[in-house]
This record gives C-alpha cells, sequence and structure tokens, in this order.
C-alpha cells in the first residue's frame, strides 16, 4: 500500500547515502560509508552495561539483560532508541530513549487512542464503520483506514489526546503525513503504559479494545519486540515501515500481558537501517534478551516462592 509520508529529515539525524531499496531485496551504493558513520555514532554512544538496564530490587536480572542487548547491538549500523519496563519484575531499561524517530505506522496506535477518548468524551460507541477501519488499521496496517480516521479525529482530537497522555515529545506529521509523525521512546512507552494500567484518559473498555486488536495483528507483521517471547505472555504489537527516504526507519511496540495478571512493555524505535530486513533484525536481536531475562527472572521467583 502507498503512503502519502513527506519523507524530511528532522534537525540532528544523520543524512548519508545513496541506496536504492525493495522490501525483502536490495542493492546499493555509498552504503560502506553510511555504515561505518552509523556505527561510529552508535559506537560513541553506547553506554556502559550497568546504565542501560536496572532494578533497586533485581540488579542481577537487569545486568544480565544489558549485556544481552548491549551484543544484540555491537557490529549493528542502526540508530536505537529503547525503553523496557516490567513493573512486576522492577525492572527497566533506557538506550536514547529522547531520541527523535519517524513513527511511520506505529503511529496507528496514537490514532486509535485519540478515536477512543473523542467518543469517550461524548459517550458514543465505535460506528460500525469505524470498527471497519480500526481494525484494517491495527491488524493489517492499512494505509488508507489509518488516514481516514487521522482525518476524522482531527489534529486537535489527535494533540487534546497527546496532552492528555503527557506524550509531551511527539510531534505529529503535517496535514495528512501521519508517518512522519515524531516519536520517542519514552513516548511510546508512555503510551504502551497507558494500554495495560487504569487511568484517567482510556477506560477499561477502550484500552480492552485497543489490546484486543494489538494481539490480532496478523502473522505477516507479528515482527520486532515479540522475538524471544515466552509461551504464558499474550502480545499485543504494533510495527512501521518505511523508507525515509532510502534507509528505512522500522519500529516495533508492544504489550506483553501475563495470563495471571500484569503486564511488561517494550519499545524499540530504529532508523538508518540499510534494509527493512536488518531493521527488524537489529530490533529482534534487542527484544530477545530482554524477553528472555524477564522470562527467566519469572520462572526462577516461580519455583523458588514459598
Amino acid at each position: 500500500m502507498t503512503m502519502r509520508l513527506g519523507l524530511r529529515r528532522c534537525p540532528g539525524r544523520v543524512l548519508a547515502v545513496t541506496t536504492v531499496l525493495a522490501v525483502g531485496a536490495a542493492t546499493f551504493s555509498g552504503a560502506g560509508a553510511a555504515t561505518a558513520v552509523a556505527t561510529t555514532l552508535a559506537a560513541a554512544s553506547t553506554p556502559a552495561a550497568a546504565s542501560l538496564c536496572t532494578s533497586a530490587v533485581h540488579p542481577r536480572v537487569a545486568a544480565g539483560i544489558s549485556r544481552g542487548i548491549l551484543s544484540a547491538m555491537r557490529g549493528r549500523s542502526s540508530v536505537v532508541g529503547i525503553e523496557a519496563d516490567d513493573p512486576a519484575v522492577e525492572v527497566s531499561c533506557r538506550y536514547h530513549p529522547w531520541w527523535n524517530f519517524h513513527s511511520a505506522s506505529v503511529v496507528k496506535v496514537i490514532i486509535l487512542g485519540a478515536l477512543l477518548r473523542e467518543l469517550q468524551a461524548r459517550h458514543q460507541p465505535l460506528t460500525a464503520g469505524q470498527v471497519t477501519l480500526a481494525r484494517a488499521m491495527i491488524t493489517e496496517s492499512d494505509n488508507n483506514a489509518a488516514t481516514a480516521l487521522w482525518d476524522e479525529v482531527g489534529r486537535t482530537g489527535l494533540q487534546r489526546f497527546l496532552g492528555a497522555a503527557r506524550m509531551t515529545h511527539t510531534r505529529l506529521g503535517p496535514d495528512d503525513y501521519w508517518g512522519v509523525t515524531e516519536v520517542d521512546a519514552h513516548d511510546e512507552m508512555v503510551l504502551l503504559r497507558l494500554l495495560v494500567t487504569q487511568n484517567q484518559v482510556l477506560d477499561r473498555s477502550s484500552r480492552a479494545y485497543a489490546l484486543g486488536l494489538m494481539a490480532d495483528v496478523i502473522p505477516s507483521q507479528r515482527w520486532g519486540v515479540p522475538a524471544g517471547a515466552p509461551s504464558n505472555v499474550t502480545v499485543h504489537v504494533k510495527n512501521g515501515w518505511l523508507p525515509d527516504p532510502t534507509l528505512w526507519d522500522i519500529n516495533s511496540i508492544g504489550d506483553f500481558t501475563h495470563h495471571g495478571g500484569g503486564a511488561y512493555s517494550i519499545a524499540i524505535l530504529t532508523r538508518d537501517n540499510p534494509t527493512m530486513g536488518y531493521g527488524v533484525g537489529t530490533i529482534e536481536r534487542i527484544a530477545s534478551p530482554i524477553n528472555q531475562g524477564l522470562a527467566a527472572y519469572v520462572r526462577w521467583a516461580a519455583r523458588h516462592s514459598p
């Protein structure tokens, strides 16, 4: 599907490259220089393992996940922003949470949240047409459905939702160019936690509806942050991908709800990927040690609980 995206670089972003790309296969020239630049930048800003994931209660768990993330990023040319939070295990991970990225299709969760909040305020249910559009937008990442709902909610409604959610660093794309909305990992984590905790922005039924759609994303789009997730969680995911203008923005956000209650969340945003597959690989390499580390601790705790 096509998407009107207005591919404009933002201040502070690396412009590099002469690439000719297609999804799944690519040939490119000048990529060696681009990779060298991105790798140098990544190496210069890579934190010590102890500062990436933290936990006052379970520092060893946090340190193990940190080492896994750092190992996953080693040698990758992707520019990355990460936030992960598990309140039950009391582990949080942060890596450039304030860096800006073009949203691509992860903005569709914002569109859905804004729609649901507007309907709550008017005490109205979703219409049959809105149900059809929302399902297509989230489960199949349908761009025409996203544009229709973006226009229906309007910039005022979208901004009202961002303000209520306190997503203060998110900047809506101009006109219908929703794919170039500027997001960061911190605000995406705010959004993810909004869907799995009681709050004044989205009521219980709105949260359940949004999570239900994200749990029904079609199999071909269930890549990214679900990598390494244990079988005893339900994965609620939304991904985004965009050539920008030739290197790829690849993003993945998700909530993971335990069958017995509780949830953890992961947001991984990337840019300057030479191909879509490369960006997906970067995200999955990072997500896997997060999911596996948290799951291993939960299994250990269950065996050693009184």
